[in-house]
Parts: structure tokens; C-alpha cells; sequence
């Protein structure tokens, strides 16, 4: 046998309980197909000689938005502003390069917008930008700029005009605000699903720019290891993109555009009423042709139903038990957020879904939230029966402890973002407050009760980086030094890494194909410059290269060995076969 990859000289960790390190490892037609004395001897195509460097299992993106952050990076990016004064300046700018060309500037998204993205007010003293100063730079540009959690954003007076909802008198919508002044004029801040009155000015993206968001995205992915993701939210409501996003994705793909595994969630909106034989379950709703989670292949295929239950922490949406500390821009003592829909309503949908053969994934971040997934889903599940993709809470942000219990009973995966600590960790212990920091981001609990926990950054949310997710599992620091939560929900490193391996494949329902480098399994994997086991800060490890299915998407260029850096790929002469 002729392996097409030999990895050797290599710190390998397998996440394999039975053989949980390795040094050498054969690859071929994708597959791992033995590690050490399985392939000693063994011919191969090509050798990558890692000289000590460390291999792990690729990294697995169990929650994020790819489409979202490909986008973000052709938009007017104020991630970086501090105070209100430098994000107004990065729109100036940018409004002066359209007067300068004379032309509007255009990227992916309809052009006449003024797009940005990266905006969280904890950035800015708690402040949102002034909608006169906004109208000021602006004029008649209608501007959208997306807040990073995804559950508000900031709009001008031109936006507003345009959505017909400039008036004070516009009602707000069915689980979302759009907030006003004491005088009744909108801030320009509108909230969760009065997203949707601006949003649908500018949707839907052509097939070309999501096509091409997905090949910016999902490069930068795999210059940080990531292998396989999960796109939370497709095809509608204020997540979506395109009603034919799925079609992107296959064009991606076809293209060789889309560089790492997608798993994606249709979201609820986008699924209907299915006609089928009378025998079919009454009601079921789903997408065209039956398709339901599951459908696909190993690069591409259909996750949960994505279903938004509620909103958010930092912009106190989240439907929590008991009211928020503080009270932000609400100025509301008895906050305690709201669901987006109807409960009842939300059970219907959900149990049509789930009747067609969908399994659920429901963004629950409030405690409030958490326990009507849980009811849903347990119901669905006794009378469905289970699924083969699980079904999942998102978030999970604030449970109590017999919620996890609950959780861990029913079978149920988590995906509590590590990510969201250093950025939004100050603001959500001042938000919460007392006992319930104890139940915030759980991790350690969530194992401990046999909990299936899938990493993953929400990105772009928050961070995407792996390597500072899995530290930040381990230290739980926020951006004031500061332990967010409960110390004792801190994972060890090797917890923090299956999180985004072993964990995040059993998550996604791919537990047999990936997750672990073993033999039958996918040759995805990651060459970290050192063992994410051995650091002090795994955060400040490199990654050298990363592979899916035996070919690297990534491989950082001149990798002479040097200090535990892999040596540049040996191609081996044809003349050896």
C-alpha cells in the first residue's frame, strides 16, 4: 500500500482514550488509515517530517455565522473604535471615499447602503451612537450597522424612512423594539426582530457575494485550524441571507470556494407546510422535497431547525427568571427580556418541525428560555422519538441547576461560547449579578453531568480564534482580569480541547467520522507550533498548517524547521512506487 500522506516525527493527540498519542500518521483517499507501527515501512506520496510539532484533530465551529463574518470583511469594520468619536470617524471615512470617486462604494451587499459591522456599545461607555450625528455624516446614505451579538443594530433617519417606520407612532413588531426617546423619536437602535423592517430593504445577497463571503470566511477559518463548522441560521428571519442560501453553499463548494466542512441550520422561517401522503405526520413542515437534518455528505449537509427563543445578554433581551441588574438602555427595573414569539406559537412551529424529520437546535440563552427548549424538546422526543443529529440548546447562557439536569437527561447538547468572557464578561456580571453568575456559561457542571458540550464562538459575535476559546474554557479571565462566573466551571486544557474536537463532532451528530484521529476517520487535523496540553497560555500557539481530507487548506509558507516548526512538504520521486 501507497499512503498519498505520512505525517512523522509529530506530537500527536489523538483524543482517542485507547491510544491517546501517536508520532507518525498515514492518510489515504482522505482517511486516516493507521498511526506508528500500522504504517511503519509504508511508501507514501508525500512526507511532512513535524520534528516534535504538535497534530490534533481539526477544530470544529459548532455555532457560528460564516456567511455574516464573510460579509463583515468587505464592510466598514468599527470593531476596533474606542469611544464614539472613532467610530464616527471610521464612517466619515468611508463616506468620503464614495464623494471622492463620485461612485458608491460596493462590496457583496446591494449597493446605496452604508454597511458596518463590529459595533457593541461596551466598546463606548455604554453609549450607542446619536442618531443626529449619524444623519449628520450620512445625509440620504441609509446606514445599517449590525451590533456583534446579532440581536440589535444601529440604523439612521434614512434607513428608518425608507422601512416606513420613522414615525413615532409605527408599531413595534412582534418580539422586537425599536427604541424611542422620551419624545417618541427613534434612537436609531432597533432591537431583535425589528431588525427585520431594515434588513428586508437590503435582502436578499446574490448568490456571487454569499459565494464569495464563504470563500473569505472560510479561509480565514483555516488559518486558524478549523476544519468543520456549523452555520447557525440559513434561508430567513433576520439571521438569513438569501432564501436560496443553501444553493451558495453547493455553488461554494462545486467551486472549490468552500475551504472547510459545513453543517448548516435552516432557520424556522424558512421551513412550510409539506403536502405529503395522508400517512405522513399531520402538519409536518420542512424544506422542498422532505429534506430534513442529516441530508448531505461529509462536506456539506443539513444540521437542526434553528429556532430563536429569545435574545440577549448584553442587550438584556435574554428571558431570564428574575429582573437584570442593570438596566442599560431599557431603563427598565423589572426587565426581565422577552421570548421573540409567543411560547405556545413557538411550540406549534417546533413540533411541525420536529414532526418532519428535523432535529432542534433553540437559541435559549435566559433561564427563562432554557426551560421552555428543554419542554419542547423532551416533548417532541417522546413523541417523535430521538434524532440522529441531536437536538441542542444554543448558548445555554444561564442555567439553573436543575435545568442541568434536566438537560443531561434529555439527551441534549450545549454550546456555551468560551469566547464571549473576555469582551462581554464585565458587562454581564454587572448584568446579572449575585447567584446567578454561578449558573452563567457553565462548563465543568455541564460535563460533570454528562452534558455533551460542543465548543464553538458565535463568531462573528464574538472571537473565532480556537486556540483563545480553549484558554479561555481553562481561565474564564474577562477583559478586566477578572474570573467570569464560577471558577469552578474552568475546564482543563484536555476538556478544553475535546470541547472543540470530540465534543463539538458528538454535538453535530459526526461523532464516527471525525472528532478523533483514528483510523476510518477524516484526515482533518491542525499542526499547532506546541501541545495545547503542555502551555501555560495555549492562546499564544501558532497554527502551521491545517488539513481536510488529507489536502491543506492552510500551510504557512517556508516551514524550514526551526524550533519544533515543521519542515516544508517532501514530495517523494515516482521513481519510489
Amino acid at each position: 500500500m501507497k499512503l498519498d500522506l505520512l505525517l512523522r516525527n509529530a506530537d500527536i493527540i489523538t483524543m482517542d482514550e485507547r491510544r491517546p498519542h501517536a508520532t507518525s500518521l498515514g492518510i489515504w483517499q482522505g482517511r486516516v488509515v493507521g498511526l506508528d507501527e500500522d504504517v511503519y515501512g509504508l511508501d507514501a506520496v508525500e512526507v511532512l517530517d513535524l520534528h516534535g510539532a504538535t497534530v490534533t484533530p481539526g477544530f470544529i465551529d459548532a455555532h457560528c455565522h460564516t456567511t455574516w463574518f464573510g460579509l463583515g470583511l468587505a464592510e466598514v469594520d468599527v470593531a476596533a473604535a474606542r469611544g464614539l468619536d472613532q467610530l464616527y470617524a471610521l464612517l466619515e471615512a468611508d463616506m468620503a471615499t464614495v464623494g471622492a470617486t463620485g461612485e458608491e462604494k460596493t462590496t457583496d451587499q446591494q449597493t446605496g447602503w452604508l454597511m458596518a459591522t463590529g459595533f457593541s456599545q461596551t466598546q463606548h461607555g455604554g453609549k450607542f451612537p446619536d442618531i443626529a450625528v449619524l444623519d449628520r455624516i450620512t445625509g440620504n446614505r441609509p446606514l445599517f450597522i449590525r451590533h456583534n451579538s446579532g440581536h440589535m443594530a444601529v440604523v439612521n433617519t434614512a434607513a428608518l424612512r425608507l422601512a416606513g417606520a420613522e414615525s413615532p407612532s409605527f408599531p413595534d413588531p412582534d418580539g422586537g423594539v425599536i427604541v424611542r426617546d422620551a419624545a417618541g423619536r427613534p434612537t436609531g437602535l432597533v432591537q431583535e426582530t425589528a431588525q427585520q423592517l431594515i434588513q428586508q430593504l437590503i435582502l436578499p445577497y446574490t448568490l456571487d457575494g454569499i459565494e464569495a463571503a464563504l470563500d473569505r470566511g472560510t479561509r480565514y477559518y483555516a488559518s486558524e485550524g478549523i476544519t468543520s463548522f456549523t452555520e447557525a441560521g440559513i434561508g430567513g428571519g433576520w439571521i438569513g441571507h438569501s432564501p436560496v442560501e443553501l444553493a451558495a453553499y453547493q455553488r461554494a463548494m462545486a467551486n472549490g470556494r468552500l475551504h472547510a466542512r459545513a453543517q448548516l441550520m435552516p432557520v424556522l422561517d424558512a421551513l412550510h407546510p409539506l403536502d405529503g401522503h395522508g400517512a405522513d405526520s399531520a402538519g409536518a413542515s420542512g424544506l422542498d422535497l422532505g429534506m430534513y437534518s442529516g441530508f448531505g455528505n461529509e462536506f456539506l449537509s443539513l444540521g437542526p431547525a434553528k429556532v430563536f427563543l429569545d435574545g440577549s445578554l448584553l442587550g438584556e433581551t435574554a428571558a431570564v427568571s428574575e429582573a437584570y441588574c442593570s438596566h442599560g438602555h431599557t431603563d427598565n427595573s423589572s426587565n426581565t427580556g422577552y421570548f421573540q414569539a409567543d411560547p405556545e406559537a413557538l411550540r406549534n412551529r417546533i413540533e411541525t418541525a420536529y414532526a418532519a424529520g428535523w432535529s432542534i437546535a433553540a437559541h435559549a440563552i435566559g433561564d427563562r428560555a432554557v426551560d421552555l427548549a428543554i419542554d419542547i424538546i423532551t416533548e417532541c422526543a417522546e413523541k417523535y422519538g430521538p434524532r440522529t443529529v441531536p437536538n441542542r440548546i444554543e448558548h445555554a447562557s444561564i442555567t439553573r441547576p436543575e435545568q442541568v439536569v434536566r438537560i443531561a437527561e434529555a439527551g441534549i447538547a450545549v454550546t456555551p461560547q468560551a469566547s464571549f468572557f473576555a469582551d462581554g464578561g464585565d458587562g454581564m456580571t454587572a448584568s446579572l449579578g449575585g447567584e446567578r453568575l454561578d449558573w452563567a456559561y457553565r462548563a465543568a457542571s455541564f460535563l460533570d453531568a454528562g452534558v455533551t458540550v460542543a465548543g464553538s464562538s458565535d463568531r462573528p459575535v464574538a472571537d473565532g480564534n480556537v486556540l483563545r476559546g480553549m484558554q479561555a474554557f481553562v481561565d474564564r479571565r474577562t477583559s478586566t482580569g477578572y474570573v467570569f462566573g464560577n471558577p469552578d466551571e474552568r475546564l482543563t486544557p484536555l476538556q478544553a480541547l475535546a470541547a472543540y474536537t470530540t465534543g463539538a463532532a458528538a454535538a453535530t451528530g459526526t461523532s464516527h467520522i471525525k472528532g478523533a484521529l483514528t483510523p476510518g476517520k477524516l484526515a482533518d487535523f491542525a499542526v499547532l507550533s506546541g501541545s495545547p496540553l503542555a502551555v501555560d497560555d495555549i492562546s499564544g500557539l501558532q497554527v502551521l498548517a491545517t488539513s481536510v481530507a488529507g489536502k491543506f487548506t492552510h500551510l504557512t509558507p517556508g516551514l524550514e524547521l526551526t524550533h519544533g516548526r515543521p519542515k516544508v512538504l517532501q514530495h517523494i520521486p515516482s521513481d519510489r512506487s
